[in-house]
């Protein structure tokens, strides 16, 4: 499957070419492909990605490497990953077109994926977080893409038959899956080269997370059901950095990390994400006041649980008596039946997505990738503080999960945190 035959990393000049030689990508460009402006933008930690435009139209051009681009060849990455993806958008794309950039080429060969430009004044969602913006539809779109995107790759709406192909192709993606085991459930809870934190200030709270036995059983259970569970085609990677944003426009980017597994990781990575800008923006206050900003965070993190519950139910109701083999009509037979499963259900899936938030926030704080919000706080005891508390509740929260039945019971242990 991999082997490097007819791959070769472009660059900005070896891209024209490519395009040239591409009829599908000439149409959206318009022929003077000599007059093309090329961007390269790619400032994650994978792929190549370029910014395209032409006399008739743009695009994004993504490339990956067979390698992990911020550390180089000596951590070699599949570069098949790029296919995962480009599957993975079209897939995701067709049940919720309004949130996923449309895909207009793939090249497996190549590794390169060419999809819409997101043009400004879409942002990464992160980068929004830290100026402060608020985004008013932001609970509303992302509800519906996650509700969406699982709702109909799991059994609920899927037969077995099917469901079973669809994880067999995704097993594929077992060198994604390998890194992020690594880096989210196992590197943070021992000694690792490649972790690192806010050192001195940080060095006796990342040791009490190594030395925490509590901490480790749980984080073994969320592993075990990271490796195990194939409940959906989730994105993976849902962090407020894959999700491109305008006031009126949600747009969920970069799903290379998908694979069949359980949905409350997507759903906890998001809120996880949004956990830590709210932890970090007291480390942004030095401009004007966040708190009423600290507010609207904690009201997204409330109304996208909320709205997501309902519109998943909303589906399951719908589509009750369709192919879905998880419950079928003929079983599950009566009204206050069908109300129990969908309730046990949810209440489980609330339980998955706060301990992989949790596990998600800890691996950001003293694990190998940290996230902006907390990194471009330029006072380093202001940002120890300001990691501390997230890290604190993040223990909290993944130790306790199960006590908690509501996503206002977790809004109000954030507060007791945030003094």
């Amino acid at each position: 499957m991999e082997g490097n035959g007819g791959f070769r990393a472009l660059n900005e000049k070896s891209l024209v070419d490519y395009i040239k030689s591409t009829p599908s990508l000439v149409s959206i460009l318009g022929n003077q492909v000599e007059d093309l402006v090329i961007k390269e933008v790619g400032d994650g930690n994978l792929n190549f990605v370029y910014i395209v435009v032409g006399s008739a139209g743009s695009m994004v051009v993504k490339q990956a490497l067979p390698y992990i681009r911020c550390i180089g060849e000596s951590w070699p990455m599949t570069k098949e990953r790029a296919y995962f993806e480009a599957v993975t958008l079209k897939e995701h794309g067709h049940f919720c077109p309004a949130h996923v950039p449309e895909v207009y080429h793939f090249d497996r060969t190549m590794s390169l994926i060419a999809m819409r430009y997101l043009k400004p004044p879409h942002i990464i969602l992160r980068k929004g977080l830290i100026a402060g913006i608020e985004y008013p539809l932001l609970a509303e779109h992302i509800s519906d893409y996650m509700a969406k995107t699982l709702f109909h790759t799991s059994l609920l709406y899927h037969s077995t038959t099917e469901h079973r192909r669809a994880v067999a192709e995704f097993c594929g993606n077992v060198e994604l899956c390998r890194l992020t085991e690594q880096v989210v459930f196992s590197d943070p809870y021992k000694i690792s080269q490649y972790n690192r934190w806010t050192s001195p200030d940080l060095d006796g709270d990342a040791e009490a997370v190594r030395q925490d036995d509590t901490l480790k059983l749980e984080v073994a259970k969320l592993k075990a059901m990271f490796c195990e569970r194939a409940q959906a085609l989730v994105h993976g990677d849902l962090h407020t950095g894959s999700i491109m944003v305008t006031l009126d426009s949600t747009q969920v980017i970069d799903p290379e990390f998908a694979f069949y597994g359980p949905m409350g990781f997507d759903i906890g990575a998001f809120l996880g994400n949004l956990i830590l800008a709210f932890f970090s923006q007291d480390g942004h206050a030095d401009q004007a006041n966040r708190e009423s900003y600290k507010k609207w965070i904690l009201g997204t993190i409330a109304d996208t649980w909320n709205l997501f519950q309902k519109k998943f139910t909303s589906l399951w109701n719908e589509h009750k008596d369709g192919d879905g083999e998880a419950y079928l009509a003929a079983i599950y037979n009566s009204p206050s039946l069908l109300l129990l499963a969908q309730t046990n259900y949810m209440k489980d899936l609330f339980h998955d997505s706060l301990g992989f938030g949790a596990a998600k926030m800890i691996r950001r704080i003293v694990g190998v990738a940290h996230v902006e919000d907390f990194e471009s706080i330029v006072d380093v005891k202001r940002r120890a503080s300001c990691e501390r508390r997230a890290l604190e509740f993040a223990k909290k929260l993944l130790k306790e999960r199960h006590a908690y039945h509501t996503i206002d019971q977790v809004i109000s242990i954030i507060h007791e945190f945030n003094q």
